[in-house]
This record gives structure tokens, sequence and C-alpha cells, in this order.
């Protein structure tokens, strides 16, 4: 495991830590593959299998029924068939929110180092609330974070800067005392653009690109090296 510091200037201890779920926390993937491939079974499609899927996760559901039924990461499908599609994948999804997600290795241990630090603790996603507080819930992570932002708390969602900016506002904290803990290029710009800094997982989903190309202030292999990098 290793500890890769890019901004020159380091890392500063923060007052806040914002975590993001699908990639950062949570290994959801199984469960969302799943539901993506039984949906396309159900529309007389072929699967596409959970390889595949994992490199479409990341920007909400609707935004991963999309891709599925194009079978890439740019583009429209037929409106029809999306329409169609979403609530058999929503519906499958309600039901298998849990069922196969797992938490990565390191995340008990850097939730229980920020705790320890007195860190104020919040979550900000963009799973909808219908399907983050279940997850986390049934994880047994939920009671670890004052504040849960998901994709449809507020009008606007990462890459936008708001719900960090709703969650620093709402727990009393700076902008330039916070970070966000995640692992893809939205994180990255919505913690640009909200004055956090910004530290992200090497095993995350960012569609197939190395996080560290688009410079992060440092990179982790897991929430485990935390006290080394803020220490």
């Amino acid at each position: 495991m290793t500890v890769t510091v890019i901004n020159p200037e380091g890392v500063r201890p923060p007052e806040m830590v914002l975590v993001d779920v699908d990639g950062t926390l949570v290994d959801s993937v199984p469960d969302l593959a799943w539901c993506v491939d039984e949906m396309m079974r159900r529309l007389g499609l072929p699967p596409h299998g959970e390889a595949r899927v994992r490199d479409w996760v990341g920007n909400g559901v609707e935004r991963l029924v999309r891709r599925a039924l194009i079978g890439r990461l740019e583009g429209e499908p037929d409106e029809a068939l999306f329409q169609r599609a979403y609530p058999v994948f929503l519906e499958l999804y309600r039901e298998n929110t849990s069922k196969r997600s797992v938490l990565y290795p390191g995340v008990e241990e850097g939730l229980d180092y920020l705790q320890r630090k007195g860190l104020r603790l919040g979550c900000v996603t963009n799973k909808a609330a219908e399907f983050t507080e279940p997850l986390l819930e049934a994880l047994g992570i939920r009671d670890r974070f004052e504040i849960v932002v998901s994709g449809d708390t507020l009008p606007r969602k990462k890459p936008d800067p708001l719900p960090l900016l709703h969650a620093a506002e709402r727990l009393g904290v700076t902008p330039g005392t916070s970070m966000m803990l995640g692992d893809s290029v939205s994180d990255v710009k919505a913690a640009r653009a909200a004055g956090f800094q910004i530290v992200c997982m090497s095993y995350g989903y960012n569609h197939g690109q190395d996080i560290r190309e688009v410079k992060p202030d440092a990179v982790i292999d897991s929430m485990a090296e935390l006290p080394q990098l803020l220490d």
C-alpha cells in the first residue's frame, strides 16, 4: 500500500471530511451489475457482465442504465427503450441494494481513525437517497456520519460543488478546512470548485482512467492509510 502526495504544498489536516459512497466506501458494482444484466435479460437484450458495468458506474443509476442500453460510456439510447428499461432497473435495485455490495478493506479502520481525531464526518454521493440510506444501514456505517447528502437531496449533484458546500454549511465548517475523500473525476471537480482539499482512492470507479491523471491532492490505496497521510 502506498500514499502518493501530489500537491507540492502537501495535505493539511482537515476539520471535516466528506466521503463518497460508490467506489470509495463501498464496492457496489456486484449489485449494480446483477441488476443491469437482469434488466437486459428482461428486455430481451444480451447481458454485459460485471467487468464492463464496472467502467460505467459513477454518475448515478439513470446514467448507468443509459450506458448499459448502448453498451458504451458516451451516447444516448433510444428514449422509448430507456423509458421501458429504467423502471425495471429501479425495481430490481430496490430489492438488491446491498445483497452483494461490501465495504472496501480499510474502510472501518479509516472511519475509526477519523472519529478518534474528532473530525466532523459527512457522506456525499450521487446515489439517490432511497438507495444510499439502506445501503449505509445494511453495511453498518450510517451512524458514522452526521450528515448524508444524496444525489437527489439538492437541485444539483457532483461535480457541482453545491452538495459539498451544503454539508459544510450545515456542519458549520469552512471549505478551506474541509476535505473530500472520493475516487472519481467528479469528486475532484466538485472539491476544487468548493474550495476543499481532495484525496482519492486508487481503486475506485473512474471509467478506467487513473485518478492520478486529474491531480487530486493525494492518492491512497486504502482508508487505513489516512493516519500516514494526515498525522
